[in-house]
């Protein structure tokens, strides 16, 4: 049953027919704004553990520190949420509610010590980490694959522009000379409009690729391969069975009663 929930859930969001889909703009949208977001990230995480450590003897860092792991929980799950809008995945299921009779009578220092989860705080700082390191080399290869197609398309244009205004010819000394392939402007034009047109085609399926990349360092899908919370009627209402040694202390007095 788990398995088909991973499978359904990986075939969710996948991009077919690129060119006119609009989750394929609003990736390169989020690619591009990737770069600036993961340096305010990291700048925020390493900014915000540096006060906590240095103002620790002071008391002042160790409320820091937890203030810290909250927003780097936070900064996950904005974009863990802002990755499933651009996808278009469905809202995962709401987290079991904590029971505030437990956290009658703490302060404001246990709750937050209570509440702290190591193992998440360590994730969630390795994750925003690779999201700078990402938001880098993704940035990187998605503008070098899209400039390479964009600019084979507009090669015909800057070439007539350059012609008629400065009279330099950029096709001067192409590979068509060196073949000896004597093609006119004209056909070259289409070879080079058409060589765009593939290499843009295929920079587009690369983004949506990097889009699958990064939903999958983000732990996307895990929200929802997690069970779902038990209802609070089922919690109330449950049977409430006997132990063993309950019923074996009941027992001799069962066999008196019957005896008499």
């Amino acid at each position: 049953m788990k398995a088909e929930e991973t499978n359904t859930m990986a075939r969710a969001g996948k991009v077919n027919w690129a060119l006119f889909n609009p989750k394929t703009y609003a990736t390169i949208l989020y690619l591009l704004l990737s770069l600036p977001l993961g340096i305010v990230y990291l700048t925020i995480a390493i900014t915000g553990l540096a006060l906590s450590i240095g103002l620790t003897p002071v008391f002042i860092g160790i409320p820091l520190f937890f203030g810290v792991a909250k927003m780097l929980n936070g900064i996950v799950k904005f974009e863990q949420s802002l990755i499933r809008h651009i996808l278009g995945l469905p809202t995962p299921p709401a987290s079991a509610p904590s029971q505030p009779q437990t956290e009658a009578g703490q302060n404001w220092l246990q709750r937050m010590v209570k509440g702290f989860d190591g193992e998440l705080f360590f994730r969630n700082l390795m994750l925003v980490f690779l999201r700078f390191v990402t938001g880098i080399v993704f940035f990187a290869v998605m503008v070098t694959a899209i400039s390479l197609g964009l600019g084979f398309i507009a090669l015909p244009v800057v070439h007539i522009i350059l012609m008629n205004e400065i009279q330099v010819d950029i096709l001067e000394n192409n590979l068509f000379q060196y073949f000896h392939i004597d093609w006119s402007y004209n056909q070259q034009y289409l070879l080079y409009v058409g060589f765009g047109l593939v290499l843009f085609l295929i920079a587009l399926r690369v983004v949506n690729g990097l889009m699958q990349v990064q939903r999958r360092i983000m732990y996307v899908d895990e929200s929802y391969l997690q069970p779902s919370p038990e209802p609070v009627e089922a919690q109330f209402f449950a049977p409430v069975q006997p132990s063993y040694g309950e019923f074996e202390d009941n027992k001799p007095a069962q066999e008196k009663a019957w005896l008499a």
